[in-house]
């Protein structure tokens, strides 16, 4: 044996001795090569630890810092095994030439580790189980494809105004909105692995990123995915646990497989490994800068093979300079569907066309859809009860829940942050804050906020708790990291753009916010301001949960019903229109309750009379037509109801013309007097002006038919006026011309006789001629009514007097 050799290297043996030193005294390489900064070069360290040969003298001082002078032949293979390794020279050493020949048949290794990991991969990768699951389900049996962001959304240069204006809000026709649309472009989560050697896949909490990992492993060992490679799935959270690097991980894993060491060493250099790292935002702090370092050395120094990291957005400020970071993106309707059918099949055949029914009558809760974790809770809650629960404010509370403590604690995770402040705060402080926030910024229309707005709220909050710093200073430095840290850790608050944050679900702000309404200092003064914005729709949904979370609702109804009154009090024109439903209701004997058939009538004219629209006129013919009956509760255009046992026999579109009803009769003159009215107006528009006229005259028809007409003066107007409409006949071909010119010539005049006769016999169809301001207000005047009786209905308590007393006086004149 030649110990005066230039070159010498160290063997897998004394690698592993070297490996296990570097880890008690320096940690990593870069803390290694620190020490020996003069002595030994960085590339040279890296040579050591690769097994490459080295010039003696370098050697030997890496030895000596590892605190292995007296064991530097041990590691060379010196000591008693003279031919181990060879001296180097200007051709291949004996080593590599050992390599070269190993290399020759990589791909049949590749594909005889991949067989023998197999079992191990669908154990560990094959099922999931979230949440109250009482069993795990196969990852197939439920994954639904994910879609990927290529650019972050908080990262976004966009204002406020320009958030605003890509989701078309109009604050003053208010409707349901997602927060978090975006419109960048989405891609398959497959095609953005296979479009990136080194990705980041940043996601909210919850939104399905390591379940995506699981299904990337059990497609590349299935052949479906990355066939050439095989598949290491590593938590790191457990990764960080253990005093291994990279390497010796996947050696720990596959050497459970009888796969030699020097096999995985071959096949690490050649680059056939895809390392799929989970929840890089689950390392304990101590240990992060460990775990980020060894990453980027090994992903460094083995380039070619392929690494996904998951991570929360906003849960540290990592940088990974070679990585190219995405976003999983929330469900869209299709995957919601597809994540639904899976979800319930094999259980009940009907239930995800129900699932979906409810969901689209429902924005609010489809909104929480979007988040796969919360779409899984809802399946839950569905699978229990066969609905979502009545209660609104306990289901959302749950989902909250679920967000705040339940998923991490579940999964055994226990987050500090480093923010010793966050850390102090109980789940109640967090919900408290929360609602401080929805509350402050809804009453001001604000859905978006900028960073340091919401950084003010936290700072007056955590100012005001127990040993809270005072230094002006330590708190904004405090205000920020609590910010950061409900984004990362709970998804409850996300930047939308750079500096610009919202509550993650609209649902969430208006959750909070009713809330503070509720459990803040002041609720008697809050219940007030509540109460002042009743004709805003945008508040429909806190009125809604804040009855459901009142230990007794009947302040606020009452304040309801006060603002509505009031808000109509000083026009005498609506209030006389007030007084002749009044009086048209009190002239009927009925067997329903009067404010019921006071809410008809209303509606009545609203629909069909408040802008005179042709197509409005129309569809409200069309459901009567299929029998649908806008006068139930439970229809789009439904009227008030203050009892659900009302809704089952109040049915005037129904075409069961055996009951007929004085509502029938009314129902059918007043649709043939708005049609009419439209029809002759309505000539600049491009329509079939045959099926209109068609239309008329079968409603016509409709109401000669009606047994109430019958052998009276009404009928016998009624059918006069019949007879003057243009004759129509399915097998003929209308002369559009004529038919156009009667309507022109004598459409109106036509009504104004109808409009005649109706007020004759049965006192309805008044031209009221409202302003524009007054059509208005009694839009706003119903629609605030049908809130208060929906309140009633869903109310947590109401005491009897009060109901009673609502039901008397809901729709009259002020007195």
């Amino acid at each position: 044996m030649n110990k005066n050799r230039s070159k010498v290297s160290a063997t897998p043996k004394g690698l592993t001795k070297a490996t296990n030193a570097l880890k008690r005294h320096y940690e990593t390489k870069l803390n290694l090569a620190n020490n020996l900064t003069g002595l030994v070069g960085r590339n040279t360290i890296q040579n050591f630890f690769q097994g490459k040969a080295i010039q003696i003298d370098k050697f030997k001082e890496i030895c000596k810092a590892l605190k292995l002078e007296s064991d530097w032949e041990e590691i060379a293979g010196l000591d008693n095994s003279p031919d181990l390794i060879a001296e180097p020279c200007n051709e291949a050493t004996k080593t590599d030439v050992e390599e070269a020949d190993i290399s020759i048949d990589i791909d049949s290794l590749v594909q005889e580790v991949r067989e023998k990991l197999k079992g191990y991969i669908q154990e560990r990768c094959g099922t999931m189980r979230v949440l109250d699951m009482t069993q795990p389900i196969g990852l197939g049996d439920i994954y639904t494809d994910v879609n990927i962001l290529e650019k972050i959304t908080g990262r976004r240069g966009l204002d406020i105004p320009e958030l605003l204006q890509n989701l078309k809000i109009e604050l003053d026709e208010f409707d349901r909105f997602g927060l978090g649309k975006v419109t960048e472009k989405r891609i398959p989560g497959l095609e953005a692995v296979e479009n990136h050697a080194k990705l980041m896949v940043l996601g909210k909490p919850g939104a399905g990123k390591t379940t995506f990992l699981k299904y990337l492993a059990i497609q590349c060992i299935n052949k479906n995915f990355q066939e050439n490679r095989i598949p290491i799935f590593i938590t790191l959270k457990q990764f960080a646990e253990n005093p291994l690097d990279l390497q010796d991980c996947i050696v720990q894993q596959l050497g459970n497989n009888v796969i030699k060491n020097t096999q995985i060493i071959q096949l690490v250099k050649s680059g056939k490994f895809l390392l799929l790292l989970d929840g890089l935002d689950e390392v304990k702090e101590e240990d992060i800068s460990k775990i980020i370092n060894l990453i980027k050395e090994f992903s460094e120094r083995y380039p070619t093979n392929q690494f996904v990291i998951t991570c929360r957005i906003a849960a540290r400020e990592y940088i990974f300079e070679k990585f190219t970071d995405v976003e999983v993106a929330d469900f869209d309707e299709r995957q919601i569907k597809i994540f639904v059918s899976k979800w319930f099949q094999n259980k009940e055949p009907d239930a995800p066309e129900r699932f979906i029914q409810q969901l689209e009558s429902n924005n609010p809760i489809k909104e929480l859809a979007t988040n796969p974790l919360l779409l899984t809770l809802l399946c839950l809650e569905f699978e229990d009860s066969g609905d979502f629960p009545s209660d609104r404010a306990e289901l959302y509370n749950r989902a909250i829940h679920t967000l705040l403590r339940k998923w991490d604690s579940k999964r055994g995770i226990v987050r500090d942050g480093g923010d010793e402040v966050y850390k102090k705060l109980s789940v109640g402080h967090k919900e408290d804050l929360l609602s401080e926030i929805a509350w402050t910024t809804f009453k001001d229309s604000n859905y978006f906020f900028k960073q340091r707005d919401i950084e003010g709220y936290i700072k007056d909050y955590i100012r005001n708790l127990p040993e809270a710093k005072t230094d002006p200073d330590a708190l904004r430095v405090d205000s920020e990291t609590v910010l950061k840290s409900i984004e990362a850790q709970h998804g409850l608050l996300v930047e939308r753009a750079r500096g610009i944050y919202s509550f993650s679900h609209l649902t969430f702000h208006e959750y909070f916010t009713a809330r503070e309404i509720v459990y803040g200092s002041s609720q008697e003064n809050a219940l007030k301001i509540l109460a002042s914005y009743i004709s805003e729709k945008r508040w429909r949904e806190v009125f809604l949960l804040t009855v459901g979370m009142l230990k007794s609702a009947d302040k606020l109804l009452q304040l309801m019903k006060q603002q509505i009154d009031t808000s109509l009090a000083g026009d005498q024109k609506l209030q006389q229109f007030l007084t002749w439903i009044q009086e048209k209701v009190c002239s009927m004997e009925t067997q329903y309750k009067l404010a019921a058939v006071r809410a008809f009538y209303l509606y009545l004219y609203i629909s069909l009379f408040l802008d005179r629209s042709l197509d409005r006129s129309f569809e409200f013919y069309i459901s009567l037509s299929l029998s649908l009956s806008p006068l139930s509760l439970d229809r789009t255009l439904s009227p008030l109801s203050l009892d659900r046992s009302l809704d089952r026999t109040l049915s005037p579109l129904s075409l069961d013309r055996s009951l007929d009803r004085p509502f029938d009769l009314d129902l059918y003159l007043s649709l043939s007097l708005s049609l009419s009215f439209s029809l002759s107006l309505s000539f600049s528009l491009d329509l079939d002006l045959e099926s209109f006229s068609q239309t008329v005259s079968r409603t016509f028809e409709q109401t000669l038919s009606l047994k109430r007409t019958h052998n009276s003066e009404l009928h016998r107007s009624l059918q006069e006026l019949k007879n003057q409409l243009p004759d129509y006949k399915v097998d003929k071909k209308v002369d559009e011309e004529a038919l156009k010119y009667w309507w022109l010539e004598n459409g109106q005049v036509w009504a104004e006789k109808l409009r005649s006769v109706m007020i004759e016999h049965r006192n309805i169809g008044h031209d009221w001629q409202f302003s524009e301001s007054q059509k208005k207000l009694l839009q706003q005047y119903y629609d605030a009514n049908k809130l208060l009786v929906d309140c009633l209905n869903r109310s947590r308590y109401v005491s009897r007097e009060v109901r009673q007393e609502i039901e008397d006086t809901l729709l009259l004149p002020v007195s």
